[in-house]
């Protein structure tokens, strides 16, 4: 983004704005942290702002300021879609391309507002007039942090953004142990820290509420672990009865694809969960050092994301799909073996 794009932007805000912020399909920590706190940022500067999230979320992120405020697009679209019409600017947070807004994308590609993306994925789509992308950041709500910044109005964050933002830093930093976790970052945590936002009460929030049924869950995936020591892989499956047997809820397997990670002499983890009223199984892959799962995704299930941790699907069963993962692994054998 330049620093002409930053005083347009900065002139656009000015005057009180309808604006609609937008995180991804299947919105996780920071795609709520992100959207969130700029909300919040944007509201504080007298701006009309809602937050319309394409479909639900977990329940351990609607502590997060400002979520009784979120309008879930899939349960509410008549609201939502005169709230893009109405809007005057639309900020996409955390993806890069309309597709990834999930049934919103039509709407989001027609709207007439101004579009501006703020985003650290890969390969992004030219659709927005304002363009915030950064491959190398820990998170899009790092970026939101370094737009206010950027705006020249960092002593405006207030506890709520502080929290929104921090909860989106650690959740996609992995508790800031990824690579992608920079001295910058840290440097921003801590700043959002003196802001308002309480570390512990939010790590609690986030990672120490778990339910008995996802304990239940978390036995039967690891259960479910194989390895393939060959190719330094592990991967887990679940299928949709497993999932039923322990009352599955939205975001009860996140983070479940890292206890394969942890496997010594492991570098690449899959986790392959069955999906039936979508008809596809939902894929999250992990990797250690150099190897892309950006890459392995888009070239074989329909995805991406970052250099070590993607998303995917496949209109396979399961067993079809783990078949087909299994017999792609010899092509990478020598990178992943490197």
């Amino acid at each position: 983004m330049t620093e002409q794009d930053i005083q347009e932007i900065k002139a656009l805000l000015i005057a009180p704005k309808n604006v609609v912020i937008i995180p991804h399909k299947n919105p996780d920590g920071d795609a709520m942290g992100s959207t969130l706190g700029l909300c919040h940022y944007l509201i504080k500067n007298h701006h009309k702002a809602t937050v319309i999230a394409p479909n639900d979320y977990p329940d351990f992120l609607k502590w997060l300021p400002g979520n009784d405020k979120v309008i879930i697009y899939e349960s509410d679209m008549s609201n939502a879609e005169s709230l893009i019409e109405q809007s005057h600017i639309i900020f996409t947070l955390d993806f890069n391309a309309f597709h990834r807004a999930g049934d919103m994308a039509t709407s989001l590609a027609n709207s007439k507002a101004l579009k501006i993306m703020i985003d650290h994925h890969q390969q992004p789509d030219a659709y927005a007039k304002y363009m915030f992308s950064d491959v190398f950041m820990s998170s899009t709500c790092e970026m939101v942090y370094h737009f206010i910044d950027m705006l020249g109005d960092t002593e405006n964050i207030d506890g709520d953004m502080a929290t929104c933002l921090y909860a989106g830093i650690l959740t996609d930093t992995g508790s800031f142990r990824f690579p992608s976790s920079t001295s910058k970052t840290h440097l921003v945590a801590a700043e959002l820290i003196n802001k308002g936002a309480d570390h512990s009460e939010i790590y609690n929030a986030i990672y120490d509420t778990n339910s008995y049924e996802r304990l239940q869950l978390l036995g039967v995936a690891l259960k479910n672990l194989r390895i393939l020591p060959e190719y330094k892989t592990a991967y887990i499956t679940l299928t949709q009865e497993e999932l039923n047997a322990a009352n599955f809820r939205k975001g009860d397997t996140e983070g479940f694809v890292n206890y394969g990670l942890s496997i010594k002499n492991i570098i690449f983890a899959a986790i392959f969960i069955e999906h039936k009223q979508e008809g596809i199984i939902k894929i999250s892959l992990r990797s250690k050092g150099a190897f892309s799962v950006n890459e392995f995704s888009r070239e074989n299930f329909g995805g991406g994301g970052h250099t070590n941790a993607a998303g995917g699907k496949s209109d396979l069963n399961l067993i079809d799909t783990v078949e087909k993962f299994i017999s792609i692994l010899p092509r990478y054998k020598n990178t992943l073996n490197s």
